[in-house]
């Protein structure tokens, strides 16, 4: 695993950085024309952009795999929390055409904020991207059978059974040539997954192909 791991990570680094090392050297080269400057900029600032969040992916990610998060546990109110990462995700939403819905109450459990605030956006991120033109997404926050859960519902394009075992899994990708298109670094659901275990809550996942994908995560009570 650590080797594949390693293998996997510098893939994703070699990809931008050589798109990176060539831009470069065409502008340093003066083979570019003024007017495309301010295009091929553009193309470094996205790469080194891709660059900045994987590495933070990776941080994160270790972190959670050693406990050596440096805060501490609090009364976390994940509607709150809800309520933050929608606004973070306006843009996102405002773009995607797709229909946002928060639904909840107010759930309080002991956590991080910062890494539910993560668990949250991936998921939501998530849905959002992977769904059908004029789709809907429902995050809901609330208790049942005494447990606080998120859910994170899409009508989507769904997850084929044969991958439902292995998408939380670093940088596995169901489609690669669909999750190259919509960017991301492949860190996501793992971060989820390692986030969940983190707070000692359980992980769900329904997905079917064409129609849509649902995750819960449950905490204790």
């Amino acid at each position: 695993m650590r080797r594949e791991f390693t293998s996997n990570v510098s893939h994703e680094l070699k990809t931008p950085l050589t798109s990176i090392s060539g831009i470069s050297e065409i502008m340093m080269n003066g083979i570019v024309k003024p007017e495309d400057v301010a295009g091929f900029a553009e193309n470094i600032h996205n790469e080194a952009g891709r660059l900045i969040n994987l590495v933070n992916d990776i941080i994160k990610l270790s972190q959670l795999d050693e406990n050596s998060i440096p805060l501490e546990k609090e009364a976390v109110d994940l509607l709150l929390v809800a309520k933050e990462v929608k606004t973070r995700l306006r843009h996102v939403i405002a773009r995607s055409g797709v229909e946002f819905k928060l639904i909840g109450e107010s759930t309080v459990v002991e956590g991080i904020a910062p890494i539910l605030s993560e668990m949250i956006y991936n998921l939501c991120d998530n849905a959002i991207k992977y769904n059908k033109k004029n789709g809907l997404v429902e995050l809901r926050v609330g208790t049942k059978d005494g447990k606080p859960f998120v859910s994170v519902k899409d009508t989507g394009i769904g997850i084929p059974r044969e991958a439902q075992s292995r998408v939380f899994e670093r940088f596995y990708r169901v489609d690669k040539s669909h999750s190259r298109e919509i960017g991301g670094t492949g860190l996501g659901l793992s971060i989820v997954k390692h986030a969940a275990a983190y707070h000692g809550a359980e992980l769900f996942l329904e997905s079917k192909l064409n129609e849509g994908t649902t995750v819960e995560i449950v905490f204790k009570g």
